[in-house]
This record gives structure tokens, C-alpha cells and sequence, in this order.
């Protein structure tokens, strides 16, 4: 069984994401709770870095070496429960 990964993102107002999945589905994520620790905070405070979010190697990144966890995305996009019980 493949692993799903994002394949394409665009960023939407706030901290919104519309990604479009290897499995060819399209859902769009508020990550705002995902963005957290140093690395995210030049993100948080500046919406032309936020927009400039781009897919590599099946997940989304960001110029100053961000990155989110693809299942992470996926799940929380699905509705899954996390195994900490968070969504």
C-alpha cells in the first residue's frame, strides 16, 4: 500500500492550506495548531513567508527549512485520531 503525500499546495488566508494529494484528493487544512516550535515563528509573523509554502519530496516546506509531517497533514485533513487523541 503507497503512502499518500501532498503533491501540489496553495496557501489561503490565515493559516490555511488547500492540498492536493497524491491519491487525488484535494482538502484544505488550518495548520495554525501544527505550526509550532522556533522554526515557525519567522512563518507565523509573516504572511509573505506563510504564502510561499512549496511541496518537496511529498510534504510542504518553506524557504527557512520549515516542514510538516505529510501523515500529519493527511490525517488531520481526514479527520483521524492521533494516537495522543488529538486531531
Amino acid at each position: 500500500m503507497a503512502f499518500v503525500r501532498i503533491q501540489g499546495v496553495v496557501p489561503l488566508e490565515g493559516y490555511c492550506l488547500r492540498l492536493t494529494l497524491t491519491d487525488g484528493s484535494v482538502v484544505e487544512r488550518d495548520i495554525a495548531a501544527l505550526m509550532e516550535g522556533p522554526v515557525f515563528e519567522p512563518i507565523r509573523r509573516d504572511p509573505v513567508l506563510f504564502r510561499a509554502a512549496r511541496v518537496e519530496a511529498g510534504t510542504v516546506v518553506w524557504p527557512n527549512g520549515a516542514d510538516l509531517d505529510p501523515d500529519m497533514l493527511y490525517e488531520a485533513a481526514h479527520g483521524v485520531v492521533g494516537a495522543a487523541g488529538t486531531r
